[in-house]
């Protein structure tokens, strides 16, 4: 006897089984963001950036790729042929990247180094979230209009944050650095691309903060893990409570600089806001949307950088 006899109905009877085959209203093509990279191992921007993702219930996945420099004309080429909607690029991408792009933002432009990549239409358009989301992350604590900053390192992070904090309307900056040449060839382009006046300093031993400093920021690798006793070439003894500090070392975030500005009463920012308010901005250029930062911010600390 067939199924549908023995269910009661007429011998030959056809059962309609829609209702156990399952729909295809889900969308399972995902848009796809990443990270050009080298080395790429301990980036944490894919728990930070996928935790938004998930948060907001969008359909986007973030793909950490450790890339070598002879393998980057190759890689963007992939991201475009795939329709990536944008990524990241990262040490040490972020000048070799431009010539692969086919336009550059206006801050990215003047800083002339760019670690977010933007598709909009059939260009990739190259911007910088480094300097964006130091300047951000600061503006929590301090308003940076019209103050005197001392500016330590003259490298690609430094030169992106020297430029924002100048366009946000920072109106001196003295740029500290070991190496001359590097040094004035940044505190140039910051005093004739932006409105703030910026000279150059020498760093030869501890250097000195200036009394009438309102912040110093900290832009090198000095403290990055794994030197996690790592403290920059500063007189601390120079260190003031009316000063605020900021680090751009997110992994540690609380490293000997920030623990040793609060012990000097200074208010400070560490490297993780930076971090995650510079996702914040990339996701932004990407998806339109504003994310919750405080998501972001948690995924890091449960990474117990």
């Amino acid at each position: 006897m067939s199924t549908s006899a023995k269910a009661g109905f007429p011998a030959g009877t056809r059962l309609k089984l829609e209702s156990r085959r399952p729909t295809m209203s889900r969308d399972f093509l995902a848009q796809i963001t990443g990270s050009f990279a080298m080395p790429a191992g301990e980036n944490p921007t894919v728990a930070m950036i996928e935790a938004a993702y998930r948060h907001h219930g969008l359909n986007w996945r973030y793909i950490n790729c450790e890339v070598s420099p002879e393998n980057l004309k190759e890689a963007v080429a992939g991201a475009r042929a795939m329709g990536w909607a944008g990524f990241n690029c990262s040490i040490p991408h972020k000048v070799a990247v431009i010539q692969h792009l086919d336009g550059l933002g206006e801050s990215a432009e003047i800083i002339g180094a760019v670690n977010t990549i933007v598709r909009r239409g059939d260009t990739l358009i190259g911007e910088n979230t480094d300097g964006k989301g130091f300047v951000k992350a600061l503006s929590d604590v301090t308003d940076p209009e019209g103050k005197k900053v001392v500016l330590f390192g003259a490298g690609g992070a430094a030169r992106a944050v020297g430029v924002e904090m100048a366009l946000a309307g920072a109106a001196e900056i003295t740029l500290v650095n070991r190496g001359r040449e590097r040094g004035e060839a940044v505190a140039r382009l910051i005093d004739e691309k932006t409105p703030a006046k910026a000279v150059y300093a020498a760093w030869e031993g501890a250097f000195a903060i200036p009394e009438d400093t309102d912040i110093v920021i900290h832009a090198t690798s000095v403290g990055l893990y794994p030197d996690l006793n790592g403290l920059p070439d500063i007189d601390l003894s120079t260190l003031r409570p009316s000063m605020v500090v900021a680090d751009g070392i997110h992994n540690p975030p609380r490293t000997r600089l920030i623990r040793a500005a609060e012990a000097a009463g200074c208010k400070t920012a560490d490297g993780l806001g930076m971090l995650v308010n510079q996702g914040v901005i990339g996701i932004k250029y990407w998806t339109g949307l504003d994310v919750d930062a405080a998501v972001m911010r948690q995924a890091l600390i449960d990474l117990d950088l």
